[in-house]
């Protein structure tokens, strides 16, 4: 049966090279080892377990409504690039609302599903579509569930910078009035603490 080498088979598997060699030190897979210590993958376990592969989530968010058509297009983005390396267990989820928002519907089902180790691949098409801030504590679920982490674009585009401005907005937002509350209460407090001593000359 042919041998593949470490290159060939994880072009195979729809995977890269590092999570090839560390499914070997976990055990999932075997290989053997050429006079030169390189590694050969049997063809028939490759394919074996290509088609015992596990799930592949496909994730897309935009933050808002008035987006529905760009979240359509990261979808049929996800999709083709699935359909591209043969992965045929696919599951996408989707979400509307910010990306500093860590109670979207989606997200949630999203960390079920990790921790729940069902899922072998995460797939974006942005790293900011997962989260604004915080996608990294996602990233090492990820990690500590061997699901692979798949980011189409290294690189935002430009209506994830809009975005970006405009969760920074809501982030001051949301500080400037708690900042807010904060002082009225203390106004209040002063307010009543004039008002006792007041009370004190008076008597």
């Amino acid at each position: 049966m042919p041998k593949l080498s470490i290159s060939e088979a994880a072009y195979l598997l729809g995977v890269s090279t590092d999570t090839l060699r560390r499914w070997e030190k976990e055990g999932k897979i075997t290989s053997t080892r050429t006079e030169g210590g390189h590694r050969r993958y049997d063809l028939t376990d490759i394919l074996k377990d290509k088609e015992d592969e596990g799930l592949t989530i496909l994730y897309a968010r935009v933050r808002s409504r008035p987006q529905i058509k760009d979240l359509d297009r990261q979808i049929a983005v996800l999709e083709t690039y699935a359909e591209i390396k043969g992965w045929k267990n696919c599951k996408t989820i989707k979400d509307i609302g910010s990306g500093v928002n860590y109670r979207k519907k989606g997200l949630n089902k999203l960390l079920s599903i990790l921790v729940e180790g069902q899922a072998t691949r995460l797939v974006l098409t942005t790293k900011d579509r997962l989260l604004r801030f915080g996608s990294e504590l996602v990233f090492s679920i990820c990690e500590l569930y061997g699901v692979e982490v798949v980011i189409l674009n290294k690189d935002p585009d430009s209506s994830s910078e809009e975005e970006l401005v405009k969760d920074v907005l809501e982030i001051i937002t949301v500080f400037s009035a708690k900042l807010h509350s904060m002082r009225s209460r203390q106004n209040v407090k002063s307010l009543q603490e004039n008002l006792n001593k007041l009370a004190q000359i008076e008597e």
